[in-house]
């Protein structure tokens, strides 16, 4: 699914917020959330999701094995593949993914949500 400025979208689950502080410095007095089915309008489209820090890595040493794997050692190339088995799971995951965009939305009742993952709107 891909989304465009300008078109209508629909909060597809309930989104927690934060903590509402008010009073002596710290004092919760409640808990701001939206909730599902609150619609909006897309604003601006961000571009892609960033990367995790695990994805990063796996990238990073995928491609030190695959260019210098050949020289190192035995023993310090067995550590890299175990380092790169570990985070295949991750990397799995975020292809998997596919090409997921952030977005800013403007909802009907005034809120603007920045950087919003695509998989929790749907369109309208």
């Amino acid at each position: 699914m891909t989304l465009k400025e300008g078109q209508r979208v629909r909060l597809a689950e309930d989104l927690g917020i934060g903590e509402a502080v008010a009073g002596e410095p710290g004092a919760v007095v409640g808990f701001l959330s939206l909730g599902a089915g609150i619609e909006g309008t897309v604003e601006q489209v961000d571009g892609e999701l960033p990367e995790s820090h695990e994805v990063r890595e796996y990238q990073r040493l995928k491609a030190l094995f695959e260019d210098f794997g050949h020289t190192m050692p035995a023993a310090s190339r067995t550590r890299l593949e175990a380092e790169i088995a570990a985070l295949e799971p991750e990397w799995a995951a975020y292809q998997e993914q596919g090409n997921r965009m952030t977005l800013q939305v403007r909802l009907d009742n005034g809120f603007v949500l920045g950087r919003a993952h695509q998989d929790i709107l749907t369109p309208l």
